[in-house]
């Protein structure tokens, strides 16, 4: 009996949804429990499935909140409701796994109830895998690197991107960085294009701005710098999701904004508790993103100039299997550490 009077049901999308402990405090700093974060998401409701529905995404749960022992599932559970929708993701070691597709706020909700406190979201929609649909550019600052600094680096992702008629959005990672997105044609560009253009927009920053921005994959070779991660573009690749609560002690959000705010966001600020009033007071700055989809031919243009050049491929992720043209995956230090013992 006990058991049963910690949980309910609640009508959400036109379906039942079971929640078990809707009392468990998920965010102790906060004091945001499960309930409160499915409530976080009805608030957000329309925004959240403009950026995630029709996706796979990827669970990162926290069964016992921020704290307590977390793990990444991709596989979505054999005893699940009859309408979960779901659908089949390739990894980059050729398995195969079966992922929840966002569809409406239940399938949000039912992933809430098994503790889910990050929805790491596909680049592509589960009716076309082959073609991603956006460009994500993840702005990762290095140690010391201030968030004004990643600012900085974001206006000029925008300012480039500009120059080439390519208009683009961007949102809080949640933490210290700042994602760049670019919403694509559809049906038009493979993971594979996309993360060429991504490197060539990378490379592109760091000859402009070599002191601030850094395309480099090896961490020795970053510095003081904001590392423009374009392998967030290869394929079977996530990205965290937009108005997507991170498993942060103070529940932080990574929420879009528009250009003009970016100015003066604090991204500690951004909360399951302070966003919902910030887009009734501000409106969704992504709302007219799947409207102005853009072409990557300018940049797809920059990746062939470079490669005509002389350029090898950017190193791919260790997970990866080799790819042509790409330099040897080692480090630069262990490949002079192996020629000096030869």
């Amino acid at each position: 009996m006990g058991a049963a009077k910690d949980s309910t049901e609640i009508e959400i999308s036109g379906r039942l949804v079971h929640v078990s402990s809707p009392q468990k405090v998920f965010f102790a700093k906060a004091a945001v429990t499960k309930a409160d974060l499915i409530a976080y998401y009805r608030s957000v409701e329309q925004p959240l499935m403009g950026a995630m529905r029709g996706r796979p995404v990827l669970l990162e749960r926290y069964p016992n909140g921020v704290g307590g022992k977390s793990f990444f599932q991709k596989r979505v559970p054999a005893t699940r409701p009859e309408w979960l929708a779901t659908t089949i993701v390739s990894t980059p070691n050729g398995t195969t796994s079966e992922a929840l597709v966002v569809e409406d706020l239940a399938h949000v909700a039912w992933a809430v109830n098994l503790g889910c406190l990050g929805f790491h979201v596909w680049p592509s929609r589960a009716a076309d895998p082959l073609h991603a649909d956006e460009l994500r550019l993840d702005l990762d600052p290095m140690p010391k690197v201030t968030f004004d600094e990643v600012r900085t680096a974001a206006a000029l992702v925008r300012e480039l991107l500009g120059e080439l008629g390519i208009r683009s959005w961007v949102k809080t990672s949640g933490s210290k960085g700042l994602h760049v997105y670019v919403p694509l044609t559809a049906g038009t560009w493979d993971s594979f294009e996309v993360r060429s253009a991504a490197v060539a927009c990378a490379r592109e920053l760091e000859r402009r701005e070599p002191g601030l921005i850094t395309a480099k994959w090896w961490k020795e070779e970053r510095g003081r710098r904001v590392f423009v991660d374009f392998n967030q573009n290869a394929p079977h690749k996530t990205m965290f999701g937009a108005w997507s609560a991170r498993p942060r002690v103070g529940a932080q959000v990574s929420t879009p904004v528009s250009w003009d705010d970016l100015a003066s966001v604090d991204p500690d600020e951004l909360t399951v508790l302070t966003v919902p009033e910030r887009i009734t007071s501000t409106g969704d700055p992504w709302s007219d993103r799947w409207e102005n989809r853009q072409s990557l031919a300018p940049l797809m243009e920059w990746h062939e100039r470079d490669m005509a050049a002389g350029l090898m491929d950017a190193p791919w992720p260790p997970v990866y299997p080799k790819m042509p043209n790409e330099p040897p995956r080692v480090a630069p230090s262990r490949a002079r550490d192996h020629r000096s013992d030869g």
